[in-house]
């Protein structure tokens, strides 16, 4: 529980850095970028958060996975969004 102290989480944060963290899309750069939780903090909140068997299932998902690695991707962007975004949503940002 020491990263929720030092970064002053409230529970709608946790709940969302957790949701970000499970979602296979989602890079660990993003949630350091809205939240400034590193890549070991992030997992650490995660341990702290998750039954035993569900971190360790969440742990081998993500450990070699290239989409929650900007660094690992081939291409990596500057936002952390869905290439279908813009059609999806009709998001005028580029």
């Amino acid at each position: 529980m020491k990263i929720i102290e030092k970064y002053h989480l409230s529970p709608a944060d946790i709940d969302r850095i957790v949701e970000m963290a499970w979602e296979d899309r989602t890079p660990f750069e993003a949630i350091e970028a809205q939240f400034g939780l590193k890549e070991q903090e992030v997992v650490e909140l995660m341990r702290s958060q998750m039954k035993k068997s569900s971190w360790k299932h969440w742990r081998k998902r993500v450990n070699c996975r290239k989409t929650k690695h900007l660094r690992k991707k081939i291409e990596p962007v500057g936002r952390f969004r869905c290439s279908r975004q813009k059609a999806i949503s009709h998001n005028k940002i580029t």
